[in-house]
């Protein structure tokens, strides 16, 4: 059984102070740039064990009286259709989405702001439809030598021809679709017209990754260079802190690179720059509520694998790339990491090789390690998902929970009528299967109740999973990863 690694109270309160605390450094108003995901921080969840993927809506929850939502999108990213690779859901659809989730807990979206601005057709296209909707649109245009001309930044022809975005609260939360939005660029525009209006307003930046106060090579830190390895994002000493306080914590290159040029802005704009370092801009108190540090490094441990076999199928697909991979090989050797301390990996492997099928493995909260087989009926995800059931409602194995009498019509069903040509049963199609049997087989029933141990439980496939079982093993929230290969040899692959 997985322990707990941090305090999610412990943190809701120091988070919401520490925020609270920084908005009245400055004429309570406070530009806050939100990195990484406000919802459904999985991440944050799978390498903190007792981090709630939506703590930080929760915290915004507290205090969402003085609470304001600013989405930005890039014009260029809404031209270009692209994708949350997460969702599969394209950018300017994800800010609807986002919409949606933040009103649906009572907090307050003020506007979207459409940065690098040049009159794309669809970016239009997508202005007109939220104007339609009652969303208020703000515009920001592309600034030639941008973050480096701080001269031109800061004057008429940079900020100054950005719409200024009307605002109401203490605290604007500026959040984004994903990186590259132009989330920073949008902070610093706003606070160089509040200057011209006589406001002295604040900025600063609440990331969870990398956590500041913990080791360089923590595992919780490398696991974020993992998670980014595409990015290429380095985790290094905050030099600047170093210098300033003769204390050496934890930031990123990028943050560490552009510091100079945000000094200053900061200083051109408000006289003076009221941080010395990368780590003073961030409020983030993730790592005060680290309670079980070994839990975490061994969580921690568990996700860089796991984004070790993520990188290697991207890169089969053909969206990942093969530096990633020697990047993730490296902090694997930090980390004193093999592929082998993957157990299921092991597991999976053993059982594909045993019967010349492809095979998934799952390890149980218990740590017993429960394989499926592929077979005339079941692909291996619906056979393992059954076995564990099986394992953990202390299920005779040789007792069928679902008759091949209502398996073999609905193969017939897929085959013959829909013209598939695979007969065998899906994950999500066994599940169905399992709850319309459990409405008359007591035993099926016991095996339907288990489904929910399997949260949080590590799964292996020696083939990669086709997007239906993938999402099966999403929804009942299991860790899965595959080895980069492919049932068959053919050049198109169904996902």
């Amino acid at each position: 059984m997985e322990q707990i690694a941090f305090n999610s109270e412990k943190y809701l309160e120091l988070q919401s102070e520490n925020i609270l605390k920084r908005i009245a450094g400055f004429d309570n108003r406070l530009y806050l740039e939100f990195g990484g995901k406000l919802f459904d921080d999985y991440h944050a969840s799978r390498v903190l064990p007792g981090f709630s993927p939506d703590i930080k809506v929760q915290m915004l929850s507290k205090i969402q009286d003085k609470v304001e939502i600013v989405i930005v999108i890039n014009a260029n990213d809404i031209e270009g259709s692209k994708v949350r690779g997460d969702l599969g859901i394209t950018y300017d659809q994800e800010v609807l989405r986002l919409i949606d989730a933040f009103r649906s807990v009572d907090l307050y979206v003020g506007s979207v702001v459409i940065t690098q601005f040049m009159s794309q057709p669809t970016a239009v296209h997508f202005r007109e439809r939220l104007e339609q909707m009652d969303v208020k649109v703000f515009i920001h245009y592309s600034i030639e030598g941008y973050p480096s001309d701080v001269d031109l930044i800061l004057s008429d022809d940079g900020f100054g021809r950005n719409e200024y975005i009307e605002t109401s609260r203490e605290l604007i939360v500026v959040t984004a679709p994903g990186p590259g939005s132009g989330k920073m660029a949008t902070c610093m525009s706003q606070m160089y017209h509040d200057h011209k209006r006589g406001i002295r307003s604040g900025y600063a930046k609440y990331e969870t990754f990398p956590i500041w106060n913990i080791p360089l090579k923590h595992p919780v830190n490398l696991a974020y260079e993992a998670a980014t390895a595409e990015l290429d994002d380095v985790n290094m000493i905050d030099p600047f802190h170093l210098e300033a306080y003769g204390e050496a914590v934890v930031s990123y290159n990028r943050d560490v690179e552009v510091f100079p040029v945000l000094r200053r802005m900061f200083e051109n704009i408000n006289g003076t720059s009221p941080y010395k370092s990368p780590t003073d801009m961030g409020v983030n108190m993730a790592g005060y509520a680290i309670v079980n540090d070994e839990a975490a490094q061994d969580a921690a441990n568990k996700e860089i694998l796991r984004r070790y076999y993520q990188a290697l199928v991207n890169e089969r697909l053909g969206g990942g790339s093969k530096e990633a991979i020697l990047k993730i090989e490296m902090l694997m050797n930090q980390a004193n990491l093999k592929p082998s301390n993957r157990k299921v990996v092991g597991a999976s492997e053993a059982k594909a090789q045993e019967t010349d099928e492809p095979a998934v493995a799952i390890e149980l909260p218990d740590g017993r390690l429960i394989t499926g087989k592929t077979s005339t009926l079941l692909r291996a995800s619906s056979a393992a998902l059954l076995n564990a059931a099986k394992a953990l409602g202390g299920i005779d194995d040789k007792l069928p929970l679902i008759s091949p009498s209502v398996i073999e019509p609905v193969q017939k069903l897929k085959t013959d009528i829909l013209g598939n040509n695979n007969p065998r049963i899906h994950a999500g199609e066994m599940l169905v299967m399992l709850a319309v049997s459990a409405t008359t087989n007591p035993v099926a029933e016991l095996a339907m109740q288990q489904l929910k141990k399997l949260q949080g439980c590590e799964v292996h496939s020696t083939i990669i999973l086709r997007k239906d079982d993938e999402n099966v093993f999403n929804r009942l929230k299991m860790n899965y990863t595959c080895s980069p290969k492919f049932r068959t040899q053919k050049l198109y692959h169904k996902k």
